[in-house]
Formats: C-alpha cells, structure tokens, sequence
C-alpha cells in the first residue's frame, strides 16, 4: 500500500468536503445524517444547526418529521454518547457499542450494583419501559419499588447501560419541550439488521477520512480496530501526514487539494466534527482545543474561518431580539468579518424567525 503524504491543509480540505462543509448539499436531511454516520446530540438543539450549516435550504421542521415518524431517533451509540442517527443506523450500530456500555458497569462506578441480579434489572424496566416511554424519575420510582435496599439512581444508570434506549419526541425536536423519556430499540421500531465492524470502519472514513487507526478507536469508543484495518488493507489506499502518522482512507474519496475554498461556517455545540479524531489538528489547534473544550464536558459552539476553528459564538434571546455573540481567538482575515455578520444573519433569520430583530457582534 503506497503511502502518499497530505498536508495539514489538504486533510482540512479533504475532512470539511467530507463533513459537507466545503460548500451546502441539496440533500434530505436524512441522508445527510447517515452520510455523517448520526450527530452528537447530547443536548437536542445542536443537530439542527448542524444541518442547517451542511445543506441548502434546510427547513429546521424536517428534522422533527422525521423523528415524529420514526425514521430518525436519539440514542447512545458512538463513545456511549446520545447520537441523532437514522433508523436504520440505529439497528446497525446499536449492538457494535454495546461493549462501550459494558465497559462501563466494569468501572469503578459498577461496583454500586455488586451483588445485585442485572438481568433480573435489565427485564423488569424493559417490561416498563416497553408499557410505555417513561422519564427517569418514573423508571428511578420503579426501580426502587423492586429493589429497596438498592440505590435507585444507580439501578437506573445501570438500566442505560444494558438497555438500547431511545429518547422520544417531544424531547429533541427543535422548539418544544418536555421531559426526557425512554423506551427501547424494539418497542420503537421492531428489530431489524445489524452491520459488521468492518462496514462501521468503512462509514467512518467516507464522513470521517483521512484517519488513522487511533483516531477510529476516538471516534466509535471501540477498541482493537488495528485489526480491522488490517483486514480492510486491500480496499484502502494508505497516506502519511506532516508528523508521519499513517492515515488510511477510500480510494475514490474525495481530497480536492489545499487550494479549495473553505467559506465561513458556524459549528453547534457537540459536533462530531471536533470530537471525532484523537489528533484533531486538521480542524482545530491544541490551544484552541482548551478554550472550547470544557473541564465540565460541555463542546462550545465555533465558526470556522478559511477551513480551521477561528472562534466560538453562542445565540442569546431577549425581549423579542435574537443576537449572536461572536468571540474569535484571533484577528479575523480581510473579508471575514462581512462573511460571519452576513452567515450569521441568515442562521439567526433560520433559527429564530419569530424575533423581532436580529443582530451579529463581535467581542472586541
């Protein structure tokens, strides 16, 4: 397998055509969210604006048909984090992490629920949760009834863990509100086929690509992957970065060059775009990283400038007006700062067109 050397910049331009980031797509959202193999969605607005970022004329009401109609869910997949996925990478990917959560009730933390019959657990909220979706109050008062000498906050953690869970509408659904409740895979949509571990590598380097066994292993929270990509060997074609790593990628992806123009973009918070590579220099400096990175895990919202992480932003709303706030990391190019005001007015006129007014600044 000859290894041929990308730069920095022509893996940043490869990772945003990839990320549908070099220019906006006109495609269902659907597709774009198994192309990205599902959005991190830790909190349920960010997906959304996600979209909004990768596809022209994205209408913020798809996203909530689909869900409503089941054919897109929230639930724990990649790194034992809640993902928007499409159905049916819901079924495919489910039982690949399941050894993520297992790992988890392995931990330290497990140690709660020594002693305690999991699968006697695992059955009775299952018959529960499957009567009907329920919040984690409800399924904690359950739990509790059954188990009482048992710390009913850890039974329920234990039940996310063995359980595949799907958070239902109205939860996740841009606009609404209401309680977090559960119900599972098969109560929600019946079963339906799995995929290989191999095919799971193949999706991560068509969004995902140029990447290296590691970064894999980053991304989905699964391990020994090296095999894998051993096996995967004669469909790959192989690369080298500026710091010699080997990067592995699909022949015919596409890696239009370091001279493609990369237009402002604004990024949710939580996208997999920053979060999806254990080297994460072809989108964001490592100084960068501390400032959007959180002690308490929370990814800050950013907006890229010609193709990298050039600042972080957030939206507030008062008294009828919509203001999005932009903090860069650094002086803004020539140009850029019409780019992000007139970006900016057009996500605020998208996301929140019952304002009065919108408005974009710049922290000094």
């Amino acid at each position: 397998m000859t290894a041929d050397r990308l730069t920095l910049r022509e893996l940043n331009r490869a990772y945003l055509d990839r990320q549908l980031l070099l220019e906006r797509h006109a495609m269902p959202a659907l597709d774009a969210i198994e192309h990205l193999v599902g959005m991190q969605s830790q909190a349920p607005n960010p997906p959304y604006i996600g979209l909004w970022s990768r596809l022209a004329d994205f209408a913020f009401d798809e996203v909530a048909g689909l869900m409503r109609e089941r054919r897109a869910l929230r639930i724990v997949l990649m790194r034992g984090t809640l993902h928007l996925v499409s159905a049916r990478d819901a079924h495919g990917i489910r039982p690949l992490t399941q050894v993520i959560l297992d790992r988890y009730l392995e931990s330290p933390r497990g140690r709660a629920l020594d002693g305690v019959d999991l699968p006697a657990v695992a059955a009775h909220a299952r018959a529960h949760l499957e009567e009907a979706p329920r919040s984690d109050k409800e399924l904690r008062e359950i739990l509790a009834e059954r188990w009482p000498g048992t710390d009913a906050a850890e039974l329920n953690w234990g039940v996310r863990c063995m359980l595949p869970l799907v958070q239902v509408p109205p939860r996740g659904i841009w606009g609404a509100s209401g309680t977090a409740r559960h119900t599972t895979l098969e109560a929600w949509l019946g079963t339906g086929p799995g995929f290989t571990v191999d095919e799971l590598v193949l999706r991560y380097l068509a969004a995902f690509g140029p990447a290296s066994v590691r970064d894999a292993q980053h991304w989905s929270g699964l391990t020994r992957l090296g095999e894998v990509v051993e096996r995967l060997a004669p469909r790959l074609r192989a690369f080298r970065d500026e710091n010699g790593r080997t990067l592995y990628d699909l022949p015919d992806a596409p890696r239009p060059g370091a001279a493609a123009p990369a237009p402002v973009r604004f990024v949710p918070d939580f996208d997999n775009l920053l979060l999806s590579h254990a080297d994460r220099a072809r989108i964001i400096t490592e100084e960068h990283r501390k400032r959007v990175f959180t002690v308490n895990g929370i990814i800050r919202a950013t907006f890229l400038v010609d193709g990298f992480v050039h600042g972080m932003w957030k939206i507030e709303k008062r008294r009828g007006e919509a203001v999005l706030r932009l903090d860069p990391f650094a002086p803004l190019p020539p140009g850029a700062r019409d780019d992000l005001e007139a970006e900016g007015l057009r996500l605020l006129a998208a996301a929140h067109p019952e304002a009065k007014t919108h408005a974009v600044t710049f922290a000094d």
